[in-house]
């Protein structure tokens, strides 16, 4: 008898354009996700990280998720819905009232970065007002501006080349270039 989180797709969903999509886990489900996933034939990725773990008595090299309660998938508009029986997904990560498309170079990106290094770790950036940061994202990339407050995961930004008082931009989506210096 067949598991309830295996989906069968029809061979024509399968020629439908898919996208790359995150999908939030349970906490520490990640790879377990991952494997009911691709026990159902859906494409996805769970990047991978080593860290080595202290105990009392030994030290262990073990892997782990890169990201805490995130896995990527990629399916079709119609299949989106489907991944949402697997258990440990709770849900997809939404922009704008709906989930997120992710490119396929942005995947590419990281699956290239962590071939080229093994342990990595992914840190939240600390802003404060006053500090200069690097705008990441459309349609503001590669712009300087001065933190002028930051609010929850938004930071308020004065961009004096553009003549823009103050932008709100997610801070996922900044580059810190030189922070406060505080006396």
């Amino acid at each position: 008898m067949a598991k309830p989180y295996l989906l069968a797709f029809n061979t024509l969903d399968n020629m439908e354009e898919k996208n790359w999509y995150a999908i939030y886990t349970k906490p520490r489900w990640e790879k377990k996700v991952a494997g009911m996933l691709s026990q159902a034939g859906i494409e996805n990725y769970c990047p991978t990280t080593k860290v080595v773990r202290q105990w009392s008595d030994r030290k262990k090299t073990i892997i782990e998720p890169l990201f805490k309660s995130y896995v990527f998938v990629k399916v079709a508009e119609k299949q989106k819905w489907e991944v949402r029986s697997v258990p440990g997904v709770l849900n997809y990560v939404y922009h704008l009232g709906k989930p997120a498309a992710i490119k396929q170079e942005e995947i590419n990106a990281v699956a290239d970065f962590l071939k080229e290094h093994e342990s990595v770790s992914v840190q939240e950036i600390s802003l404060n007002a006053g500090d200069v940061v690097k705008v990441r994202s459309l349609p503001f990339s590669d712009l300087e501006g001065e933190v002028v407050a930051v609010r929850g995961n938004e930071a308020i930004l004065q961009i004096t080349s553009m003549g823009l008082a103050l932008v709100a931009i997610s801070k996922r989506n900044l580059q810190l270039v030189k922070t406060l210096q505080t006396n």
